[in-house]
């Protein structure tokens, strides 16, 4: 060393200027290749996105079902391109992944393998409407940054992980729609910053925790159907910044703590379907932003508080089917802008409350059994918007003549039974126009039935229990929409008249315990839709009218008390449908009909005749009969029936008749040479042009020129009928698939499916469902005979680009808002309920002005009362419209109820606001509907942005009017409708209420901002 250094020393300057020139370049060239800070903090980057992109991939292969897609929005996940560039995946400014929305893709995958530890930097994670399931993974409590964590309408089942509770910065979290259970964390607590909480809809089960009063920034708390039980812990009052409270269908107990009255901010709150006890607490008033309270079905006594009067912006207010007490809040619509009123079922007295008699808002009133008191002529008012009415059972008096009936312009039902309402019935009941159903029964009311009552378009008119008298109006066989007609216990003193023959679409037909004098007019023939008739307890005379004997859907038959001579219509044993006969008291003689119900009746509905003999162990045998007394047995060639659209219960008698058809059927044509089969034929309109000829002629033998559709059942043809008398009239004509030759089975499988038709489209009246105008069948054809529909299907419609340009914005919310309401009437007004089972576009058909109208009801089914699911043996349904969850359960339940139409309606509403269908599986639909544009759905624009997915073919609708509301309110409630799991889809009633009865919501940004996040946090 020391000799280096003096060697050092001996150097010139020259040269020891020349060896720091070389140590400078040395260092230089070390300083060039050591890397900097920047530098590695670039390479660090490069690494996090690296591993984060390896973890999307490496759950990307876990997934079951990626190659069952002709697209799939995964595609672009790929090793080759930047995380930032993939579907779903949004990055920060640093190029780490911040944003996951996968919504509506189809994954079904878990999230065991899930590395949530790799992404250290997502603030959102939205993995809504998927088929993702197994338990949520305690681990995801990694995302140490998350704010936005949705999993709601996926699978998930298990506890929620106490975990989630150190994701101390979120500010929305939504597991509704699983199939979670167990107990809500109490390190809950610890979500100090929880904006909405959704756990609605699950199997969650224990009490609410303490904790939850903790999280004071809540603005939206939902434990809705669930078994939580336990009462409704007192801490939630201190959640002052509530505006949504719903705790709805759960088994809480328990009083209704003073505590929420300090909830100042509530808009919404829903405590149904409970157990809770107790009265309503007064505090509640002091909510006065609140605009429904429903507090149904629970075991809540005492009085409504007087302090809801307070509540001025009320809408909906539901305390029905509880043992509330006490008078109704006299100031309950001070507000003006009251639309739902029930409180049905309770043991309410007092009068009607005085601030409805100028509450024109109301849509929907229910106060029926009770007790209330109070004057109808002077406690009511003029509602213009009032649809439903039943005051029944209670104590009301009071005379209808005072209402003014015009103004009821809207009102379908109106039900007043059991009360004390007196006078006459006033002829001005004729001027409200769309009233349907007619429900006066149980009262004292006086005079004639007036004959106005023939201008309206009732399907059910009651007026029996009353002192009505006089004759029985002629006009009345004008009500040709006429299905129940109950006139019995009055004083009414006429003859039948023949004209009641006209009501052809009757199904109940009740006279008794009157005064009726005369015979039995044969128009009663006419009546072939008819399934109950009851004359009893009246003075009718003369033979009974062999007409009754082509009555072939009639099930009970009640003459007794009158004054009938002669024999009973031996064409009565045609009747196979009839179970229940009583014919006492009368002066009948001779042979009863050989058939079951009369070999069955006791000595009670025979008895106290002349000379009745038969098959029954009460009556004496007959004679021996006479070979030649049987000219007048019905001939095998045609039977000729006129059973009747309308809402009647058509299934044991039409399934009998239907069976004897098929047997009919199968026996002729094994013996039949020529034309010698059974004919079935039914026809319920004026127009004498449709015959069965008349369609043969018109469809030139069902040639395919005339041929406008077909489906999986048969092909429909458009037949225009020459008439002589008035213009030529236009049907749609169904011809169901030739099955000739095919054997028995495949012939009573063909009778099955229209059979199912007929017997939906006899329970169904609505101007959203098509109209049958009847229906023919032999050997040969099964014709179904329908109005015709200009404009054809939706999906026709949609599928033609100037066809689709006519179709505007206004019009599609109208068809979605009627294909909403016929399904709705189905589901909840008809009884039995009716499910669909095939709704697609298809199946939806438009009028010249774009009235929307459902059709094909060949796989209807009636859901029993006693249990609101239907048995099936054979599948349904078009592939595209079917949530794949339904089909499996379907597949090995053999069941189905009303969830199968309202996935159905989903697919159909987006397709109508998309332009066409969302996408070839349903699964996909949701991705499709957001991802895609409606020209192309190969190249995801903007995922965000509702306007991005609508239909351009037609100008955009606008940034807050009506219109844009409109398409704003389909969209949600479509993406609510096509939810994997069906008990998390609303029912049909709960869309058609908020789309129809109740305002579209405001919109909060212009519509071209309305963005993925918003349609999907709407809450109602």
């Amino acid at each position: 060393m020391e000799a280096s250094f003096f060697s050092l020393l001996s150097k010139t300057p020259s040269q020891l200027f020349r060896n720091f020139q070389a140590l400078i370049l040395l260092i230089s060239i070390l300083l060039l290749l050591w890397p900097s800070s920047s530098s590695l903090s670039v390479a660090a980057a490069a690494a996090a996105v690296n591993l984060e992109a390896e973890a999307l991939l490496t759950w990307k292969a876990t997934l079951q079902n990626q190659h069952q897609f002709n697209y799939h929005p995964l595609s672009s996940w790929s090793a080759q391109t930047s995380p930032c560039a993939w579907f779903g995946i949004f990055c920060n400014n640093q190029g780490s992944i911040a944003n996951i929305t996968l919504v509506g893709t189809g994954l079904k995958a878990t999230l065991e393998v899930f590395s949530f530890s790799s992404f250290p930097n997502l603030v959102s994670l939205n993995l809504q409407n998927n088929s993702l399931y197994g338990p949520i993974p305690s681990h995801i409590a990694n995302l140490s940054k998350l704010s936005f964590l949705d999993l709601s309408l996926n699978g998930f089942y298990g506890s929620i992980p106490s975990e989630i509770g150190s994701l101390v910065r979120l500010s929305s979290l939504s597991f509704t729609s699983n199939n979670l259970n167990g107990s809500i964390p109490t390190s809950f607590a610890n979500l100090t910053q929880l904006l909405s909480l959704g756990l609605d809809r699950n199997q969650l089960s224990g009490y609410i925790p303490q904790e939850i009063g903790k999280l004071a920034s809540l603005t939206t708390l939902d434990f809705t159907l669930n078994k939580i039980t336990g009462p409704i812990q007192a801490g939630i009052g201190n959640l002052t910044n509530l505006s949504i409270l719903r705790l709805g269908w759960n088994n809480l107990y328990g009083p209704i703590p003073e505590e929420l009255g300090l909830l100042r901010g509530l808009v919404k709150l829903d405590l149904s379907t409970n157990n809770l006890t107790g009265e309503i607490p007064a505090y509640l008033g002091n909510l006065t932003l609140l605009d429904n309270l429903f507090l149904s079905s629970n075991k809540l006594s005492g009085n409504i508080p007087s302090e809801f009067s307070n509540l001025t912006f009320l809408q909906g207010f539901d305390v029905p089917a509880n043992k509330l007490t006490g008078s109704l809040p006299p100031d309950i619509c001070i507000g003006g802008v009251l639309k739902v009123f029930t409180a049905y079922n309770n043991s309410l007295t007092g009068p009607i409350p005085r601030s409805l008699k100028n509450c024109s808002t109301l849509t929907r009133l229910r106060l029926e059994k009770n007790q209330l008191t109070g004057n109808i002529s002077q406690d009511l008012g003029v509602y213009p918007d009032l649809n439903y009415a039943d005051l029944s059972d209670n104590k009301l008096q009071g005379e209808l003549r005072s209402w003014n009936w015009g103004s009821l312009y809207n009102l379908s039902t109106l039900k007043l039974a059991r009360n004390n309402i007196s006078g006459e019935i006033p002829a001005e009941v004729g001027k409200a126009p769309h009233l349907n159903l007619l429900d006066l029964s149980s009262n004292r009311l006086t005079g004639l039935i007036p004959g106005e009552l023939s201008q309206l378009r009732l399907y059910s008119l009651s007026l029996n229990g009353n002192l009505l008298y006089g004759h029985l109006p002629p006009r009345l066989g004008n009500l040709s929409y006429l299905e129940y007609l109950n006139l019995a216990a009055n004083n009414l003193n006429s003859s039948i008249p023949n004209e009641l023959g006209n009501c052809t679409k009757l199904l109940s037909l009740n006279l008794s315990t009157n005064q009726l004098t005369g015979f039995v007019p044969p128009e009663i023939g006419d009546l072939k839709a008819l399934m109950s008739l009851d004359l009893s307890h009246n003075f009718l005379t003369a033979d009974i009218p062999r007409e009754i004997g082509g009555l072939l859907f009639l099930e009970t038959l009640n003459l007794s008390h009158n004054s009938f001579v002669g024999s009973i219509p031996p064409g009565l044993a045609n009747v196979l449908s009839l179970r229940d006969v009583n014919v006492s008291y009368n002066q009948l003689e001779g042979p009863i009909p050989d058939m079951e119900s009369f070999r069955r009746a006791p000595f009670e509905a025979l008895r106290n005749n002349r000379d009745l003999c038969g098959n029954n162990s009460v009556l004496n045998p007959c004679p021996l009969e006479n070979p030649t007394a049987k000219a007048g047995k019905q001939s095998d060639a045609s039977i000729i029936v006129f059973p009747i659209l309308g809402g009647g219960i058509l299934l044991i008698s039409l399934a009998t008749v239907a069976a004897f058809f098929v047997y009919r059927r199968i026996k002729a044509r094994k013996a039949s040479t020529g034309n010698e089969y059974l004919q079935v034929f039914a026809i319920w309109t004026d127009e004498a042009a449709l015959t069965y000829e008349s369609i043969i002629q018109a469809t030139e033998s069902f040639d395919s020129r005339h041929q406008i559709g077909s489906g999986s059942s048969g092909s429909v043809y458009k037949a225009a009928l020459q008439s002589t008398t008035k213009q030529n009239q236009v049907v749609a004509v169904k011809k169901l698939h030739d099955q000739s030759g095919e054997g028995v089975e495949r012939l009573k499988a063909n009778w099955r499916a229209f059979r199912s038709e007929i017997r939906a489209l006899t329970n169904i009246k609505h101007r959203n469902i098509v109209k049958l105008y009847g229906f023919f069948s032999n050997a040969q054809h099964s014709l179904l005979v329908y109005e015709f529909m200009e404009r054809g299907s939706l999906r026709s419609v949609l599928d033609d680009a100037e066809k689709a340009k006519e179709l505007d914005w206004e019009d599609r919310v109208k068809i979605v808002k009627g294909i909403a309401s016929a399904l709705s009437y189905m589901h909840h007004d008809c009884r039995p309920p009716i499910v669909h089972r095939d709704i697609s576009s298809n199946n939806v058909l438009l009028d010249l002005d774009f009235e929307a109208k459902l059709s094909d009801f060949g796989t209807a089914r009636l859901l029993r009362p006693d249990d609101r699911v239907s048995t099936t043996s054979f599948a349904a349904g078009t592939y595209g419209y079917m949530a794949p969850v339904d089909i499996v359960e379907r597949a090995y339940s053999k069941k189905v109820d009303e969830k199968w139409d309202v996935y159905g309606f989903g697919v159909v509403a987006l397709e109508v606001i998309i332009g066409k269908h969302p996408g070839d599986l349903i699964s996909s639909l949701t991705t499709t509907t957001k991802t895609t544009s409606p020209s192309s759905f190969s190249s995801p624009p903007h995922p965000t942005l509702l306007k991005d997915i609508i239909d351009d073919r037609i100008t955009q609708p606008g940034e807050d009017g009506e219109v844009a509301k409109g398409v704003f309110a389909i969209a949600k409630f479509a993406l609510a409708c096509v939810r994997a799991e069906p008990s998390s889809r609303p029912t049909m009633q709960e869309v058609t209420m908020d789309m129809v009865t109740f305002a579209i919501p405001p919109l909060t940004q212009p519509f071209s901002q309305v963005s993925l996040e918003e349609l999907f946090a709407l809450v109602d």
